[in-house]
């Protein structure tokens, strides 16, 4: 069983279920069957955008190929879906996707509440650490003792050093002293967590602003990353997320979470490609390890599964 297979089975067999009708007793690929496959695709929440992109494309490939079987049509919508995931580096399940010849390599956390951003801070130090790096957070998120209170608890479950101050405390302040600390002793990653407020778009672009110029007075060129924690299972809710933190600072890659509880799985692809910004990680479970490096030829391949056409 692949890493993906249970953090996308619902997204699976919602798909497969709208297309079976369409697909029932055919041999060949028909304007009916493809128009099914669009109304499956959008039920995966992947965006109308993106599904007529890859509609499109899929006309266009079956009228020059004329005779198309049911599952060539599957192989060729998952050639489509990779490609569409094709933006930045990509890696495999046993890499982890930073540049860690910068140290401390220092990762902004950003995402709304609810979303699964502090777990997803706790989840991605105890596997930096389990592989060696020396980690330290940063709980900047000071408008809610319950987050600080939990990144904390995760800090202690990861065996990670922690920084943090009191509840309404500057978020700026956290930030600037995790980094001092981080230098000071030798760390070789930094997790800072932030307020997950939508509160005012300018607001919000502010308190990052000032956060990421606190940090470059210790590293110039922090944050190496802002790393952007959305909610598979809130569907085009998580595009018009992605929306507002895209306006309010530079994001440079994506965690989605609770992909195992959703039928939506397709708003993966559509964000990464109305934003062009790489997912590298997906949270498939609540287990500590259930936090996967994102590998898109397995991630199409558990989606769209050939299998359920026999």
């Amino acid at each position: 069983m692949g890493i993906f297979d249970k953090g996308v089975k619902k997204t699976n067999k919602t798909f497969f279920e709208r297309l079976s009708h369409a697909i029932a007793g055919k041999t060949e690929v028909d304007a009916d069957m493809l128009d099914a496959m669009e109304e499956a695709l959008v039920a995966t929440d992947m965006g109308v955008d993106t599904t007529l992109k890859i509609i499109e494309n899929l006309e266009e490939r079956v009228s020059r190929d004329k005779y198309v079987s049911q599952n060539e049509l599957i192989g060729m919508l998952r050639e489509e879906i990779a490609s569409l995931l094709n933006v930045g580096t990509s890696c495999d399940e046993e890499t982890v996707p930073f540049d860690f010849s910068k140290k401390p390599y220092i990762i902004m956390v950003v995402g709304v509440n609810g979303v699964g951003k502090t777990t997803t801070i706790g989840k991605l130090a105890s596997s930096l650490r389990a592989s060696g790096k020396k980690v330290m957070l940063g709980a900047a998120d000071t408008f809610r003792a319950a987050a600080v209170d939990q990144l904390t608890i995760w800090a202690e479950r990861a065996g990670v050093d922690i920084v943090k101050q009191e509840m309404g405390s500057d978020p700026a302040s956290v930030a600037f002293d995790t980094v001092k600390s981080a230098v000071a002793k030798d760390a070789d990653v930094v997790l800072i967590d932030t307020a997950g407020r939508l509160h005012n778009r300018i607001d919000l672009m502010n308190e990052l602003t000032k956060i990421r110029n606190v940090m470059r007075k210790v590293v110039p060129d922090a944050p190496h990353e802002v790393l952007l924690v959305l909610d598979g299972s809130t569907g085009q809710n998580a595009f018009q997320q992605a929306k507002e933190f895209a306006k309010a600072t530079d994001i440079t890659a994506l965690a989605v979470t609770k992909l195992d509880g959703t039928a939506k799985g397709g708003v993966v692809v559509g964000i990464v490609d109305q934003f062009r910004i790489p997912i590298k990680f997906v949270g498939i479970g609540e287990g500590i390890d259930d936090l996967k490096v994102f590998d898109k030829k397995e991630f199409v391949g558990s989606l769209f599964s050939k299998e359920d056409l026999q």
